[in-house]
């Protein structure tokens, strides 16, 4: 049990910090309510009213977030390869340039759909 006091110590720290922060945003900061204050805020745009359906977003909203869901699985194998290195010589070498590249297919892939052109 000694060892997740740190852990525990951390945690009560970091939600008191976030409580009291919360706490005295509230205690310090204006009370000036007004009808403006209160409505949506989306930009300064006024909200269009949208279809009872939901309404249907366009394709690059998901290419978008397929290329950002690759890079980051990519990410997240290359710091275990960058630690280990050493260790895994020529094979592990091999392997994560086979990794790479099946990585820029799905890249050249979502550019080529013109998922990283933004009108």
């Amino acid at each position: 049990m000694d060892l997740y006091i740190p852990i525990i110590v951390l945690g009560v720290l970091a939600f008191a910090f976030a409580a009291g922060s919360v706490l005295m945003a509230s205690l310090t900061g204006p009370k000036r309510w007004n009808r403006a204050r209160l409505d949506a805020y989306e930009c300064g745009i006024e909200p269009t009213p949208q279809p009872v359906g939901g309404g249907r977003f366009p394709v690059k909203y998901y290419l978008t977030a397929m290329l950002f869901i690759v890079f980051d699985i990519e990410i997240i194998f290359l710091y275990p390869w960058a630690v280990a290195f050493d260790r895994l010589g020529l094979f592990g070498l091999v392997e994560m340039v086979l990794f790479i590249l099946t990585v820029l297919v799905a890249y050249a892939y979502i550019w080529r759909r013109g998922g990283l052109e933004w009108d």
